[in-house]
């Protein structure tokens, strides 16, 4: 099956983006990517890379070495843009995060948004992890003015997390982790019929699920929708959204329990 990832040009998050291009691909899906104007080779936020602050808050040495295969295959050198995507040429789609400046380009386009609302009106598996949920957030519906997420479950990057982060780190970063005044928790609530529609999951701070270990990580699966909160949930974020594609199937057992 074929699965649209959008990017920005630049800042979006290593791990989001790399752990399912991975999973996806080794299951045998194929992943295309679009920017905005196509055709130049996207680059994940550099911070992520060498970590964020005296070596830490980065992306694990797993999804880097993902992230340094991804950046070697075609599909990934040689993006789609925005404006020539078909949507019905795709079988699912994902919305990667990131906070660092550069993904206002892909967070505010109202190119994409539209590109969005249709593909969600066809009713095939769509994922968002952590500022990916704000492009669903910012998605109307022209008919009724209301975001295609409004009668959702969802979840998103929470404002604790977001607040933890912007605290540790700015007085040396300045507002690098607070992409925009308010905070992506605030905003995707206001998007939602009712607020109690957005779920929290366990709290977490640090600790992040692996190939290995979902125990730290938590989705949200509403019939077609899948979404997670943060980096930490990448791994059973891509599982589960490759159990989607598939049908359905958990893919591993004991995954179910967590966010559904």
């Amino acid at each position: 099956m074929r699965v649209l990832f959008p990017l920005p040009d630049r800042d979006f998050d290593t791990t989001e983006v790399a752990v399912p291009w991975h999973y996806l691909t080794a299951a045998g899906h194929e992943v295309i990517f679009a920017t905005e104007r196509g055709g130049e080779t996207p680059e994940c936020d550099p911070r992520l890379l060498s970590g964020v602050l005296f070596g830490q808050l980065g992306a694990e040495p797993a999804p880097i070495a993902m992230y340094g295969a991804m950046s070697a295959a075609p599909e990934y050198r040689r993006p789609l843009n925005w404006s020539e995507v078909t949507v019905t040429d795709f079988d699912g789609l994902v919305l990667p995060g990131g906070h660092a400046p550069g993904m206002r380009q892909y967070l505010g386009s109202s190119l994409l948004q539209q590109k969005v609302v249709q593909f969600w009106n066809l009713d095939r598996p769509i994922g968002a992890i952590c500022h990916g949920v704000l492009v669903l957030a910012r998605s109307r519906d022209p008919g009724t003015g209301r975001s295609v997420i409004a009668k959702r479950r969802t979840t998103c990057l929470l404002k604790y997390q977001e607040r933890t982060g912007y605290l540790l780190t700015a007085w040396r970063l300045g507002r690098y982790y607070r992409t925009y005044p308010a905070y992506v928790e605030d905003e995707v609530r206001a998007a939602l019929d009712d607020p109690s529609q957005l779920d929290h999951g366990p709290r977490v701070f640090t600790r992040r699920g692996t190939l290995d270990d979902d125990a730290p990580a938590f989705v949200v699966e509403d019939g077609n929708y899948l979404s997670a909160r943060w980096p930490g949930d990448a791994y059973l974020f891509a599982r589960r959204f490759a159990a989607l594609l598939d049908g359905g199937a958990v893919l591993r057992p004991g995954s179910e329990d967590r966010g559904s």
